[in-house]
This record gives C-alpha cells, structure tokens and sequence, in this order.
C-alpha cells in the first residue's frame, strides 16, 4: 500500500521503489545530467571557437534575428520532441542515450550565437556567462530539493506549462512578425518563471511517473529545463550589462 506522499504514484514508478533502489536512480539521473551539461559547455566552447577563427561571429549572430530566428526555433522544437519521445519510448539504453546525445548537440548549437554575442560584444562577458550559470545552478539545486524533498507531485503544471508555452512561443512569433512588439526585460523574467515551473514539473514526473530504467528520460527531460533558465537567465544579465 503506498503511503501518503506516493498516493498518486504507480506501482511501478520510482516513487514506489525501495529508499535504495530511489536514491539510486536519482543519483544515475543527475549523473547523467550532469554529463550533459558538460558536453554541452565542451560543444559550446569548441563551436564558438571555431566560428571565431573562421571570422563569421557576424553571421552567426545574425541568426538571432527575425525570420532566421523564428525558423531555427521551430526545428528547435520539432526536434527537441522528437528527441523526448524517443528517449521516453526507446528499448535499448543505446537510443535513449543517442536521443540525449542529439539534444545535446543541438541545444549548443542554438546556444552559440548567444554566447558568442555576450563574449563578444559585451564588456567582460565571459564573466557575465559564468554569472548566468551559477544563478541558474542555484536556482535549479533550490528547486530540485523542493521537489524532491516536499514529496508532491507536481505533475498539474503540465497543462499551465503547455498553455505558458502556446503563449510565449505566440510572443516570439509575433515580435518577428511585427516589429513593434518587443520582448523585453519582463518576457524574460516570465520565462525564468516559466523554466522554473518546469523544473518542478520534471523533477516530480522523475519520482512519480517514471520508471527506474527510464533515468535516460529524465536527465533528457531536466537538462532541457536547465537550458531553457539558463538561457533567460543570461538574457536579462545581457540586457542589465547593455543597459549600463
């Protein structure tokens, strides 16, 4: 019989499990987390470094730019989902760990204009990316012990998440579409709101809905999160450092 906490929990999801074999798949979960983030700052490091000795940051920054940006953010999307759903629905450990590895490459190569544009145009902007990072390491661990530690489950954001996401993802589109329509500083601290309840969401169907094979997923699941903050994150200290 599940006690109260794991009320909404299924009998085969890691909620349900033994205090060992949980602390065992969260530890192989943030491991793997932890993996690809350090892929991802490698990727990001080597792609803007190449672009850099190619002479084309320029060219690369133009991508953050009307239709071009609107164009990577929807294959942005498609294949972030694509990735998901494979990860989630693989058999073998060697497609979930290729959906992880191709999200991975992808969230660098959306990254690197950003990061290229902070590093490169900005007064000490490698230091202001380091910022970024630590805030978002901070708030991430904050909300990670929430979560886990509180017991709930957070699985009803699901749906606030994914009309949040209709309308932000409509913002974008429109401040494309029209030129007038500016996402300032306010849509970014939307966003850091919005990637936090999505860390809380994703944390929790990691304890309630997932199962104890399925550690894969839901590193996949955090690390697209993590990503998301830390993007905006690093925004609104861009705009503040602009600003000055």
């Amino acid at each position: 019989m599940n006690s109260p906490e794991n009320i909404y929990a299924s009998p085969a999801s890691v909620a349900s499990q033994p205090m060992d074999t949980r602390a065992t798949f969260i530890r192989k979960t943030y491991y793997h987390l932890a993996g690809a983030i350090a892929v991802f700052a490698l990727l990001v490091t080597a792609l803007n470094q190449a672009v850099l000795a190619a002479g084309l940051e320029d060219t690369v920054i133009g991508f953050m730019r009307g239709w071009t940006w609107l164009i990577v953010l929807g294959l942005y999307m498609l294949v972030s989902n694509l990735a998901d759903k494979w990860a989630r629905t693989a058999t073998t450990k060697a497609m979930q760990y290729s959906a992880l590895s191709v999200y991975t490459l992808i969230e660098a190569v959306l990254f690197t204009p950003i990061i290229l544009f902070a590093t490169t145009y900005l007064p000490a902007g490698e230091m202001l990316v380091l910022k970024a990072a630590a805030i978002t390491g901070f708030l991430f661990l904050g909300l990670s012990f929430i979560a886990i530690t509180t017991k709930k489950d957070f699985s009803f954001l699901g749906g606030i998440l994914k009309i949040g996401g209709f309308i932000a993802l409509g913002l974008i589109v429109a401040s494309v579409f029209f030129g007038g329509v500016s996402l300032g500083m306010w849509f970014s601290v939307a966003m850091v709101a919005f990637a936090g309840a999505s860390i809380l969401y994703n944390t929790s169907n990691m304890i309630h809905h997932y199962r104890t094979d399925q550690y894969i997923s839901a590193s996949l699941g955090l690390f697209a999160s993590v990503t998301l903050l830390f993007w905006y994150v690093l925004r609104i200290l861009m705009s503040l450092a602009s600003s000055d």
